[in-house]
């Protein structure tokens, strides 16, 4: 999306071999006598870390409080060795996308961009310039002039991460970024928040879909009911499913022969067909059987109509993490 000859992603070495960037011990948030989160302990290193949890999990209100949006019930959040609440040196160096929409709908894409830019106090040629080049990153030249309530889902989730990274921060937030954006735009997305964090840069995702997540990082933390579940490695995570029965619904025009075959894989547990036409599969071992299933799938050519696979949603990982916690 960028052009390689004039990279727009400038490199920033202030943070390279440095300690965490963002510090978060024992943070809690309360609404009234409802739990936003709690008690959560976390550090944020230059690169990409991935939030991951189930809508209602904590993720929006654990990324408002690193961001210094929310003023935290218990705890510490420090940034740069600073605190983040009432800090605005630390809002310069942030950037953030939010989950929700807020637009000027009657400006155009450009004009929203240079309007808020322009709040920065550096000027309305540099509103322009960083304006322009956002607007290259992310892919929205060519509608830079249509006014935002024409624009697509996808093209407002673009037109907000060109304005969280605008001013080229030293940390970005991005909650649920790829809401809206179709196959290409997330691939395209995907690679700029690659290429930004290669800079040096300490960039938070949150998603409820891991497998998104994984194709940027294998750092992550996974909530659940405000708790951290998890943090770690990917595989790490995976590795919690060992002991927890895995369940994968697959939709195929030979049912029985693939049940069969399968039931014969020592990684699967147990096959219950649903229908004449859908079966569902348990494992214990979910990245061995989905590499085993490809396999028998394509040496006997069975033609597989569905395969919802649990590590795409994690909800039983959810269910499984929040059960040890109560434990």
């Amino acid at each position: 999306m960028s052009n390689p000859e004039a990279p727009l992603i400038e490199e920033t070495d202030c943070l390279t071999g440095a300690g965490p960037v963002v510090q978060a011990r024992d943070v809690a948030r309360w609404y009234g006598e409802v739990l936003g989160v709690n008690r959560v302990s976390v550090d944020l290193v230059p690169g990409i870390t991935g939030f991951v949890g189930p809508n209602g999990s904590g993720k929006t209100t654990l990324m408002n409080m690193l961001c210094g949006l929310l003023r935290p019930s218990q705890g510490t959040i420090q940034a740069f060795g600073q605190p983040v609440w009432g800090n605005p040196e630390f809002r310069r160096r942030l950037g953030y996308c939010a989950q929700v929409d807020h637009f000027y709908e009657t400006f155009t894409g450009e004009e929203f961009l240079v309007s808020l830019l322009r709040l920065h106090g550096r000027g309305a040629a540099w509103a322009r310039q960083a304006t322009g080049e956002a607007l290259e990153l992310v892919g929205m030249v060519e509608d830079r002039h249509r006014r935002i309530r024409a624009y697509s889902k996808g093209m407002r989730q673009r037109i907000k991460v060109a304005l969280a990274l605008a001013h080229q921060p030293e940390i970005l937030v991005l909650d649920e970024p790829f809401n809206g954006l179709d196959p290409v735009g997330r691939h395209e997305m995907l690679n700029l928040f690659a290429e930004y964090a290669s800079a040096g840069r300490t960039i938070l995702i949150s998603s409820h879909i891991l497998h998104e997540i994984e194709q940027m990082t294998n750092r992550i933390l996974m909530m659940s009911n405000g708790f951290v579940m998890a943090e770690g490695e990917v595989q790490q995570v995976r590795d919690l499913l060992r002991r927890h029965p895995f369940h994968v619904l697959v939709r195929c025009d030979r049912l029985r022969e693939l049940g069969a075959l399968m039931i014969e894989d020592d990684c699967v547990e147990s096959v219950r067909f649903e229908d004449e036409s859908s079966m569902t599969l348990s494992t214990r071992d979910p990245d061995r059987f989905y590499q085993n299933l490809g396999a028998m799938i394509l040496e006997h050519g069975i033609e597989v109509d569905m395969v919802v696979m649990a590590d795409e949603n994690m909800q039983s990982l959810y269910q499984y993490l929040a059960g040890r916690e109560r434990h």
